[in-house]
């Protein structure tokens, strides 16, 4: 699923209305991860905090009704996307780092890690990742060769 221009607005919006709520300017007092629910029927996009205290709510037209088996996983991509785009304001929010952001299913289950909001740590997309573990192999079966 490619997301649509109104898409990448609408969670671009919700991101920057969630990262107001932490300004820069406060001290890092806050422990919390940041959990993205997504409905897949309704198309809803609800983020909380690890309290359960609803951050920002918003409906993606385009994900309603959304009943693709892969679903989660095409979403996934293009929240880290949205994500990347916007990692300063996510990094200099007022939250005690290291700290997540989580995507759930309307079931409150982890689907996928999507950003960790730490110095030393990185996230890597599953794209980006594809075929390592065969180049590691034919890497070390070389390797053992010689």
């Amino acid at each position: 699923m490619k997301a649509t221009d109104q898409t990448i607005q609408q969670l671009e919006r919700a991101l920057r209305k969630v990262t107001d709520k932490f300004p820069a300017t406060e001290e890092a007092s806050m422990l919390t991860d940041l959990h993205i629910r997504v409905t897949q029927e309704s198309g809803e996009l609800m983020v909380f905090d690890d309290d359960e205290r609803e951050l920002w709510r918003c409906v993606v037209e385009q994900w309603i009704d959304n009943v693709d088996d892969s679903f989660y996983k095409d979403i996934t991509s293009v929240l880290r996307s949205v994500i990347n785009n916007h990692k300063d304001s996510i990094d200099n929010m007022s939250i005690l780092k290291p700290f997540s952001l989580v995507l759930e299913d309307d079931n409150k289950e982890m689907v996928a890690e999507l950003y960790v909001a730490d110095d030393d740590t990185v996230i890597i997309d599953e794209e980006l990742m594809a075929g390592l573990d065969k180049d590691l192999d034919d890497f070390f079966e070389k390797l053992f060769k010689e």
